[in-house]
């Protein structure tokens, strides 16, 4: 059994040299020491082989106690340098790249989890020459004199398979710029693919493009987390705008399926189409149709979602047959006479109210509780105001990324402007306003005069055609002057002062003073 010790001296020179004569003298050897000096203390950890637990505690203490400046030892279970390298050895297992590393003189010396699972090694490895793993590629001991290879295509059978990886490698070099070294990364190409998708596919959204901290936003997205995986149907609600396709598609991304998402909106369709468009036709089914006939959103949506947007204005004949296809899972093409099965995950969403249409005899009850097995309910943004700072930066950014342009920000009267708002288009609305407001403003803040909600939009326009019309005669020059007074005598109106005035309009006190002057604005 080893022994593990610690101790602290006073610092001086010896120290090291003493301890391990001590120790050499009562047949102790040592596997490994490690000093570590703080402010005038040094402490020493020592690990002994031959270490008999027999041996009295109290004897080998008394010949401890006997080296000069010794303040406080200890038996410990764990050294210093032990509980770092477990530590390394819990990150390197927990990173998803694979990891080797050897020594100047090619042994290994660190190999994760991923590696050992892709070349079939155990933790043995460690330790052993990197030529005798008997590894598809040594390429790494090239880096021992001095080589590089940076994001190189390499491939290697599993048992699991074939996996294809970028692979990364460096040498390691001490502070004198000797290589004493090598380590190699390896990321599986499947993730860089995905990762790819991510950032380039609009349509590839997770849960985490939901933005937002209030407590029933939180608590819809953790229930939606819950049931991705599953395949029963799921019914969103909410107000037009707060985000439920958005919703959707994090479903369809967290649940795992392989086939595509699909979107139909139910509304948007007359009866006769939105059927050929769910089911397909067969060929000839009917006049205008395509010659070879056409496959149904269910079949094209086959081992994926179909999103079925505004489920509650579907006409009532739609609903029986959307029923059928959730009962039995198999549905029949316009004009054909042959079944194919159906595997695919049906999520339906809608702002209208589902209960007073069954009430009213507009939505089928039985489709009604098919539906409802798992709803969701999104709050509107009324509900939610303490999101709209969080929404607000999240949509600037995502402009500023879009036009390769730094990200504004908000002042704090643009900001209690957006609060004070009813938001009748929820989060749909405030991306329109934001995103407006960004392009408007020529500087870095994003100013109240730059929120424009619609109703203010139309106001202005109204304003502009009466202002403007009699003074087209007059020329170009003057109607643009005329435009610029109004602007001004409206920033005017809405500020206390003149610098205020300028602050609104985003320009300096003495410019817009200059522009007052050169266009005979008068403060009333």
């Amino acid at each position: 059994m080893k022994l593990k010790l610690e101790l602290i001296f006073k610092d001086r020179v010896g120290i090291v040299s003493d301890l391990s004569a001590l120790l050499a003298g009562h047949a102790f050897t040592i596997a490994s020491m490690e000093v570590e000096r703080k402010t005038d203390k040094a402490y020493v950890y020592i690990e002994a082989e031959k270490w008999d637990e027999e041996v009295k505690r109290a004897a080998l203490f008394d010949v401890l106690a006997k080296i000069p400046d010794v303040l406080e030892f200890r038996i410990v279970e764990t050294l210093p340098g032990e509980e770092r390298e477990k530590r390394f050895t819990v990150i390197l297992d927990n990173i998803s790249d694979g990891v080797l590393s050897i020594d100047s003189r090619g042994r290994v010396t660190a190999i994760n989890a991923v590696a050992r699972d892709v070349y079939g090694c155990d933790l043995d490895t460690v330790g052993k020459p990197l030529s005798s793993l008997g590894l598809p590629d040594n390429g790494l001991l090239e880096c021992l004199e001095g080589k590089e290879l940076l994001n190189a295509k390499r491939e290697v059978t599993t048992p699991g398979g074939r996996v294809q990886y970028f692979v990364t490698r460096r040498p390691i070099r001490d502070s004198n710029d000797r290589i004493v070294g090598a380590v190699e990364l390896a990321r599986d190409m499947r993730e860089i693919r995905q990762l790819a998708r991510s950032i380039t596919d609009p349509e590839q959204v997770s849960f985490g493009d939901i933005v937002g901290q209030d407590a029933a936003i939180a608590f819809a997205i953790s229930f939606a987390e819950k049931v991705a995986s599953t395949d029963s149907i799921i019914s969103i609600r909410g107000e037009s705008g707060t985000g439920k396709e958005l919703f959707a598609r994090a479903i369809h991304s967290a649940s795992g399926r392989s086939g595509p998402f699909v979107p139909v909106n139910c509304a948007a369709l007359p009866e006769q189409l939105l059927e050929s468009e769910l089911f397909g036709y067969e060929r000839g089914a009917f006049t205008g149709g395509r010659r070879e006939g056409k496959q149904g959103l269910f079949e094209v949506a086959r081992g994926g979602t179909l999103f079925l947007d505004e489920i509650g204005d579907m006409p009532l004949t739609s609903q029986v047959k959307i029923l059928r296809v959730i009962q039995e899972s198999r549905m029949r093409r316009l004009g054909g006479s042959q079944e194919v099965s159906v595997d695919t995950r049906i999520i339906t969403a809608t702002n209208r109210t589902l209960e007073r249409l069954v009430e009213e005899g507009r939505f089928r009850q039985d489709l009604y509780y098919r539906i409802n097995v798992l709803p969701i309910h999104i709050p509107p943004l009324k509900e939610r105001l303490d999101d709209i700072p969080l929404l607000v930066d999240h949509f600037l950014l995502s402009l500023a990324t879009r036009l390769d342009q730094p990200a504004r920000s908000l002042t704090p009267d643009a900001l209690e402007k957006l609060r004070a708002h009813h938001w009748p288009g929820n989060v749909r609305e405030l991306k329109n306003v934001v995103e407006r407001a960004a392009i408007l403003c020529t500087g870095q803040l994003v100013r109240e005069s730059h929120i424009l909600f619609s109703h203010e939009l139309e106001a202005g326009m109204a304003r502009s055609v009466a202002r403007y019309t009699p003074v087209a005669a007059s020329g170009m020059r003057e109607a643009v002057a005329e435009f610029e007074r109004g602007i001004i005598r409206d920033a005017l109106r809405r500020s206390r002062s003149i610098r205020k005035a300028a602050q609104v309009l985003g320009v300096s006190h003495s410019s817009l003073l200059a522009k007052m002057r050169k266009l005979g604005v008068v403060v009333e």
